[in-house]
């Protein structure tokens, strides 16, 4: 084993130029997973604030009783769509609603002289997720309900959600393909490295496979410089990606307030090194795999 470490280790020296290169690009697929990886906390955090304000309101007729809107709260509870459910009396939509419109002495005026609450009881229904909000108005727009409930105003906020729900779909989908493109690239440019290695050492291996060496003695080497690229690609990443990060993330949370990617690559630091180290380590020893399998013949 020691061996075929120094023997990696020393093939990878010997091509020192063309494994620069290769090291290079993998720093770039690295960089763009781990900008994704960052990219993703972002658009999920931003995603989160906007899913948390959008929600259904359920307005019961004015003639509907407490005890009937609790029925419907618990009924809504009880769905495993829902994540909560709020309920807001007439009185307290009321006070609410003195409180926002207090500097308006038109509103307030009028609310005196009608000398009565107009404000119907409301629920305010949040899904678990964003996908859930049409089944949920679906259930609250049934027959059963309509001697109950005035309005659900799901209708009015359908497209919102809609494009939002489009939003996180295309999010999920984009960052899938572009690792999957980044893979790609990453594998056949130190595919084709250790392709270059194995022809620049064609003599040297009928060499030892006349001498009997083995055919894990052989191969070994290029597993141990696929390794050596993918270990070097993420340190040297990681290295470079911290000051940037310190660097950006004032800017982004200057724009969207609340998103601190700096303290979620400090307090995240190892595992990003660690699935870096991991991905450019596989890489490298797939590549090097399909490589062997292409072009060494023992």
């Amino acid at each position: 084993m020691r061996r075929v470490i120094k023997a990696g280790v020393l093939s990878f020296w010997r091509n020192r130029w063309v494994s620069s290169a290769t090291i290079s690009v993998m720093m770039l697929a690295l960089g763009l997973i781990t900008s994704l990886v960052l990219a993703s906390v972002v658009a999920g955090s931003l995603l989160k604030t906007l899913e948390e304000k959008v929600d259904i309101s359920v307005y019961f007729k004015l003639e509907t009783s407490e005890n009937e809107i609790i029925k419907v709260k618990q009924e809504l509870e009880n769905l495993d769509d829902v994540k909560t459910v709020e309920y807001v009396s007439r009185q307290e939509a009321l006070a609410r609603f003195e409180a926002e419109h207090q500097n308006n002495p038109l509103i307030v005026k009028s609310l005196e002289e009608l000398g009565e609450n107009p404000l119907e009881a409301s629920l305010n229904v949040k899904a678990k997720l964003i996908d859930d909000y049409s089944s949920i108005a679906a259930f609250l727009e049934s027959p059963r309900f309509s001697s109950l409930i005035d309005t659900v105003n799901y209708r009015q906020n359908q497209k919102v959600i809609e494009r939002l729900s489009h939003i996180i779909n295309v999010v999920r989908r984009s960052g899938l393909a572009a690792v999957l493109v980044l893979v790609l690239v990453a594998v056949l440019v130190t595919f084709n490295t250790i392709r270059l290695t194995i022809y620049s050492m064609r003599e040297e291996i009928g060499v030892m496979r006349l001498v009997g060496a083995s055919s894990w003695y052989i191969r070994g080497p290029f597993i141990v410089e696929g390794v050596v690229h993918g270990l070097i690609a993420s340190v040297l990443t990681i290295i470079l990606f911290f000051p940037l990060v310190i660097f950006l993330s004032p800017k982004v949370q200057g724009f969207l307030t609340g998103i601190n990617i700096a303290d979620y690559f400090k307090e995240n630091f190892w595992q990003l090194f660690f699935l870096q180290t991991a991905v450019g380590i596989f890489l490298g020893v797939i590549s090097s795999i399909i490589a062997m399998r292409r072009y060494l013949k023992i």
